[in-house]
């Protein structure tokens, strides 16, 4: 089994990505639910806390951050 150099910081994340996210909704950021995720992103990849995806009206390839309860996707940031 391959070790994961990142699965410790990322595990240590999931706890703080709720707060994270009731402060990007409060501040008016976007926040998509899984379908509306996938009308608009082609996802690559993910670990958890993160997924690379490829927004599809211009193909800029990025990352967002995840909740898992309930499924929340936020952070959007294009990748140069």
């Amino acid at each position: 089994m391959t070790s994961d150099p990142t699965e410790t910081a990322r595990r240590e994340l999931i706890p703080q990505m709720s707060a994270e996210l009731r402060r990007r909704v409060h501040a008016g950021e976007q926040i998509w639910t899984s379908s509306q995720l996938t009308e608009e992103f082609d996802v690559i990849g993910f670990q958890t806390p993160f997924v690379v995806a490829r927004r599809k009206a211009d193909g800029t390839k990025g990352s967002l951050q995840f909740t898992h309860n309930p499924r929340y996707y936020f952070g959007w940031e294009a990748t140069a």
